[in-house]
């Protein structure tokens, strides 16, 4: 998998709603109406990971995810962080 650069990254960000590319890593922050929605949403997209093998950086604080893609195998942003952001944003959207 190839290390994507900051033209690479741009261009991929203008088709993600509301990433943003910080300390190299995608990120996104999503406001739920509760914890049991944040929680559920996590346990979507936790079996969404497992299938694409990639596993985000993520933090929840009651109805608040903030998740982080990157690729650690090769220091920063892949393929595979914007495949994994788009089932996200397709999961959240659904």
């Amino acid at each position: 998998m190839e290390k994507w650069n900051d033209n690479d990254i741009a261009a991929g960000l203008s088709q993600l709603q509301d990433w943003k590319y910080e300390n190299e890593a995608l990120e996104k922050t999503i406001t739920f109406k509760n914890f049991k929605e944040a929680f559920a949403m996590m346990t979507q997209i936790a079996f969404e990971c497992e299938a694409q093998a990639h596993h985000p950086n993520w933090e929840n604080v009651y109805n608040t995810l903030t998740i982080r893609l990157n690729t650690h195998d090769v220091g920063g942003i892949t393929q595979k962080d914007f495949e994994l952001a788009k089932t996200i944003d397709s999961l959240v959207t659904s």
